[in-house]
């Protein structure tokens, strides 16, 4: 092999292969991913080794040799990292072994066997009382039964059933684990940018593995040091964080997981409904290994749960053994009731209500690494919370994390340790939110008309944040309509703008987007802003409400303010639809600025 070869590819018997399953010289993380495909996908795969077919490549990236407290060299695992599916229906069907399904039970998946008919099948209550099928082939295929034998058996019960034709069946059956499958090997020093290369361009289907997935399946292939329960400890968490309903299948059918520590430390999650922020595996991993270790990389964690030495370039068990400790440290204090509760408290008090401002997970990630890394410096509580409050808002209004989320959280975080962090968030805060950027830039960027833009749901959440009433609304808050699924309407009616000659992109523009109750706007219509504001200022006379319930023009006015709605629109009768947004977008930037700074 020429020393510019990546990996190597060779074909080798299933019984070799499952034999390495056995002995662990290849991992097979017991959930880097649950066993997903039904039991008629196993079916035909045993069919396809059967006829003779070819079953695919499976991927093995090697773990680096490393060196042990003894000085001497321990030979490093193959860790699958692709073909995990097709492996596992190979232990199912060929061995026996129980499986873990897609609700994390243990099952049993029984592949069943017709001579006559030389077809596989699903083994079901019909087939066992059959005497034309054998219920099993795991004991046939492993050796447990010899040929003569089967043979033997089989006539008993189909006694007209020709010899010869049950030997050729027979044999070819037992051949099954002489089949072959091709392994491609990756190299162990292989990056994982490369690996994740080679795996998109090898993999036909398509399917991409983020640095995360290379993360886990590495934790979950070491027993060592408990890296198979830290990752059934990430898994599950992040399970329950979306389907509390879950914690009883875990108890029930994982008992050695019930009875370790880390399944106490998410009992909490049992009667948790909150769902402002549902981390995902990669989100937990992110924040627990920034958090403990001030790297952004994930690239970097893989080499150091391999123990490797930045210095010597060289793998040590002992740097090893202290990574898993410390991204153990990590995930604990990240599932940790107190700190999870108390953080996600901290980013609604921003006014973050509600899931659908946050639209996007890296601000979240790095405040709750801010947050975890504060109070393990003992800032004053106080201080704390409007760090935290502060950093996520200035993340969501520039876009800190949008593009190269790793590079930035390396960056930031290594920053934090060097310095006071309120030194820090000083320094960022006037390089990046100058003059310039609240009165010209943070305008522009709300000429949009994404209701999903990060400024836009900043604005509403400064609503959110200072109680504000919806648009015409005496009593009801912004907030509650964000939290009730309130509904968010136009200012300048739709069909009043298309009238006028108004494209969807500008009628759709945020900066003419109001929540208003439905009621509201049902009353509002398509009716010019003259007109049903002309007819708000009436019923200010009146008394009579028709629209929302404010009977009182100086609350009125103060409504307008809180919705950073221009005056002119109510004082001065017409104006021009794109006056009228540019003044909107003015108030709207310093309304979060006030906001910002009130943090």
């Amino acid at each position: 092999m020429s020393t510019s070869q990546k990996y190597s590819v060779n074909q080798h018997l299933i019984e070799t292969l499952l034999s390495w399953v056995k002995s662990g010289e290849i991992a097979i993380p017991e959930i880097q991913r649950p066993f997903v495909w039904k039991p008629t996908k196993v079916r035909d795969l045993m069919d396809s080794l059967y006829q003779g077919y070819p079953v695919g490549y499976i991927i093995a990236w090697k773990n680096p040799s490393i060196r042990l407290k003894d000085g001497s060299l321990s030979e490093g695992r193959k860790i699958l990292i692709d073909g995990q599916q097709r492996v596992t229906a190979l232990t199912a069907a060929m061995v026996g072994q129980r499986v873990v399904n897609k609700d994390y039970r243990e099952v049993r998946i029984k592949i069943a066997f017709n001579p006559l008919t030389e077809a596989f099948e699903v083994t079901n209550p019909a087939i066992e009382k059959s005497k034309q099928w054998l219920p099993d082939i795991a004991p046939i295929v492993q050796g447990e039964i010899g040929l003569l034998k089967l043979i033997r058996q089989y006539r008993e019960t189909n006694p007209d059933v020709d010899e010869e034709h049950l030997e050729a069946v027979f044999t070819k059956l037992l051949d099954l684990k002489k089949r072959q499958v091709g392994l491609i090997e990756l190299n162990a020093d292989l990056d994982i940018e490369t690996v994740t290369e080679i795996f998109i361009r090898i993999n036909s289907k398509g399917v991409v593995l983020s640095q995360a997935d290379f993360v886990m399946s590495k934790i979950a292939a070491n027993e060592t040091f408990g890296g198979n329960v830290l990752r059934k400890a990430i898994d599950y968490f992040c399970h329950l964080a979306v389907a509390p309903e879950f914690f009883p299948h875990i108890r029930d059918n994982d008992a050695a997981f019930a009875a370790t520590d880390y399944f106490k430390q998410m009992k909490w999650l049992k009667n948790e409904n909150d769902d402002l922020y549902d981390p995902s595996y990669v989100d937990m991993l992110r924040v627990a290994f920034t958090s403990q270790f001030s790297r952004g990389r994930l690239e970097e964690l893989v080499a150091l749960l391999s123990g490797r030495n930045f210095e010597t370039r060289e793998y040590e068990q002992t740097i090893e053994e202290a990574s898993y400790a410390t991204l153990k440290t990590g995930i604990e204090q990240f599932m940790n009731e107190t700190n999870f509760k108390r953080f996600v408290m901290i980013i609604k008090s921003a006014g973050f209500v509600d899931k659908k401002l946050i639209r996007a997970q890296s601000p979240v990630n790095f405040a709750y690494i801010l947050y975890l890394k504060l109070i393990r410096t003992k800032t004053p509580k106080p201080k704390i919370e409007s760090f935290v409050r502060r950093w996520f808002v200035l993340s969501m209004l520039t876009g800190r994390y949008a593009s190269a989320p790793e590079s930035k959280f390396d960056q930031d975080s290594k920053a934090i340790n060097a310095q006071p962090f309120g030194e820090f968030l000083d320094s960022i805060e006037q390089s990046e939110l100058s003059d310039a950027f609240w009165d010209v830039g943070l305008p522009r960027s709300l000429t949009t008309s994404n209701v999903n833009h990060p400024t836009f749901n900043v604005f509403l959440a400064s609503q959110a944040h200072a109680n504000d009433r919806g648009f015409l609304s005496k009593d009801i808050t912004v907030g509650s309509l964000l939290i009730h699924r309130g509904d968010i309407h136009h200012i300048n009616p739709k069909a009043y703008l298309k009238r006028q000659g108004h494209a969807r992109g500008s009628y759709n523009q945020v900066a003419n987007y109001v929540y208003m109750q439905q009621e509201t706007n049902i009353a509002v219509g398509d009716k010019p802003p003259e007109k049903y504001l002309a007819e708000v200022k009436m019923q200010c006379e009146t008394g009579e409400a028709k629209y929302g319930g404010i009977v009182d023009l100086e609350l009125v006015k103060k409504n307008f303010a809180e919705n950073a709605i221009p005056m002119d629109l109510l004082e001065e009768g017409p104006t021009t639809y794109e006056d009228f947004l540019a003044a909107r977008r003015q108030l709207m930037a310093a309304k979060i600025r006030d906001y910002y700074f009130s943090l």
